[in-house]
């Protein structure tokens, strides 16, 4: 006759479950407190997995809208600086004829119309980082600006065939349903310009035109300065107004850029709070799921090591 244990199969295969239980629940433990989240899965979060998901891909596309935003502010700030160039370009010139008015000398007029033009046509040509005509409207591979000589310029019937860029203006996409238009093509702001630029050239290529024979001004040449100065006036104005424009949308970028950056702020806050552990609390865990552990195994070795001998009488 054997001497069975007092401890069955039965009840040794529950406290074996039981340990694996407490094992388990220590391993995800210590997992939450070496990652510092509470979950490697979307499952692992419960009822918060909708909200989490949601959450991360909302912050996604904030963080594409702020990757285009700030492209779009680089090249609106680069348009500011070549803008207030062409503003400039626009005031010398009428300081220019203006000067040659005032001295009945127009002498030295044309080599600083000649030199005005050509910082024109180096803005309105500008590239960007990557090749492109900033002010191509979509045409990358082809100078804005055709006429690039001042003879050019004032052999063309009219000065738009002077332009050879395409329509499309840039635009960037700040929010959910919001965009921004920022660009800007070269017969946009050039048109104005290069005309004032035309006038000049061709006088001087005609009959009455020679401003640099000297010997002061003769009435149809003082007559059409008169009318230059005006021509340049207006034009300055007008680049004066294109480049306050062009500034609102810089302003109304950095303000996107801001909300941007509040959101993503709020955005990681809310997804941190949820994935994030709880150190304090998972220390407590910790230690809960280390006793509950040690308690299963230490009774279940003490069963095992039980039988119906220590029961009797000695």
């Amino acid at each position: 006759m054997s001497i069975d244990r007092v401890a069955t199969s039965t009840q040794t295969a529950q406290f074996l479950r039981q340990i694996q239980q407490a094992s388990g629940a220590l391993d995800k433990t210590q997992t939450q407190i070496a990652s510092g989240v509470q979950a490697n899965s979307y499952a692992g979060f419960g009822d918060k997995a909708q909200i989490l998901t949601a959450t991360i891909s909302a912050n996604q596309r904030n963080g594409a809208y702020q990757t285009a935003t700030n492209l779009a502010l680089t090249q609106t700030d680069l348009q500011n600086d070549q803008l207030t160039s062409l503003s400039d370009v626009a005031t010398k010139l009428r300081q220019a004829v203006t000067d040659a008015l005032g001295n009945n000398d127009a002498t030295n007029l044309m080599p600083q119309v000649q030199s005005l033009f050509d910082q024109a046509v180096s803005v309105l040509n500008a590239k960007d980082a990557n090749g492109d005509y900033i002010y191509g409207g979509g045409r990358t591979d082809t100078p804005p600006l055709t006429a690039t000589t001042l003879s050019d310029l004032a052999a063309l019937p009219s000065v738009s065939q002077a332009f050879a860029n395409g329509d499309f203006k840039k635009s960037v996409q700040v929010a959910d349903g919001v965009n921004v238009s920022y660009g800007l093509t070269a017969s946009d702001i050039g048109t104005q310009l290069m005309q004032a630029f035309k006038d000049i050239a061709s006088f001087d290529a005609g009959a009455s035109g020679n401003f640099a024979a000297g010997g002061g001004l003769s009435q149809a040449q003082n007559t059409f300065l008169t009318g230059a100065v005006s021509s340049a006036s207006q034009t300055a104005s007008a680049l004066n107004t294109i480049t306050a424009a062009n500034g609102y949308t810089y302003n109304r970028l950095t303000d996107a850029q801001t909300q941007q950056s509040t959101m993503d702020t709020l955005y990681s806050g809310f997804v941190e709070k949820i994935q994030s552990t709880d150190m304090a609390k998972a220390a407590t865990q910790l230690s809960m799921n280390q006793t509950q552990l040690q308690a299963a195994l230490a009774v279940t070795s003490s069963l095992n090591q039980i039988s119906l001998l220590n029961y009797l009488p000695k």
